[in-house]
């Protein structure tokens, strides 16, 4: 073998692994995608029983039922007169509850209109939501950028209040001295 065709075979022997191992990698990501939809785009089109997605949206007003032990059925819903009816066995997020974004990760049962979902992630904060969930909010026009954040600089300025007047009434001197301190700088 001359100089030339070593270097060739070395170059193909390098693309072949390179191309083993994007398929691979192909291969398993295909089979854990989870695709995300919204109770308005399950309307539009439907999805094959067996299919694994990822359901996003507000819990339902009113929607929370109770089963026996774990079980907990509510309603998903993106504020238009679309709603998934969710079961979920298992413990619910601290932060779950009605009104709150949510996202569930599962499929729909064979026969029935129920998706059963194996995971619920609930949101962790007043400003969070997933952005796929928020784009679509906001453009139906049900979710406006800045509304929790308003409420929640509310709520602090509230809290910074009490606690100057607690200051004040714990030692005014305290306060005074703060204040000589700031002028003479």
């Amino acid at each position: 073998m001359t100089r030339k065709q070593k270097r060739l075979a070395v170059i193909a022997g390098g693309m072949g692994f390179i191309l083993t191992a994007v398929l691979l990698v192909m291969f398993a990501f295909s089979q854990s995608v989870a695709y995300f939809y919204m109770p308005a785009d399950l309307a539009k089109t439907p999805v094959a029983p067996e299919t694994r997605i990822r359901l996003g949206g507000l819990v339902g007003e009113g929607s929370v039922v109770r089963g026996t032990g774990s079980t907990v059925e509510f309603a998903v819903t993106d504020g238009s007169t679309n709603a998934v009816k969710v079961k979920y066995t298992g413990i619910l997020p601290d932060l779950f509850r009605e009104g709150q974004g949510v996202v569930t990760e599962g499929m729909f049962a064979a026969g029935t209109n129920v998706f059963v979902a194996d995971t619920v992630l609930a949101k962790h904060d007043e400003t969070y939501m997933p952005k796929d969930v928020a784009d679509r909010l906001k453009s139906q026009g049900l979710w406006k950028e800045g509304q929790g954040q308003k409420a929640q600089g509310q709520k602090a300025q509230g809290q910074k209040a009490q606690g100057q007047e607690a200051q004040g009434q714990e030692n005014p001197g305290k306060q005074a001295q703060g204040q000589e301190v700031k002028a003479t700088q």
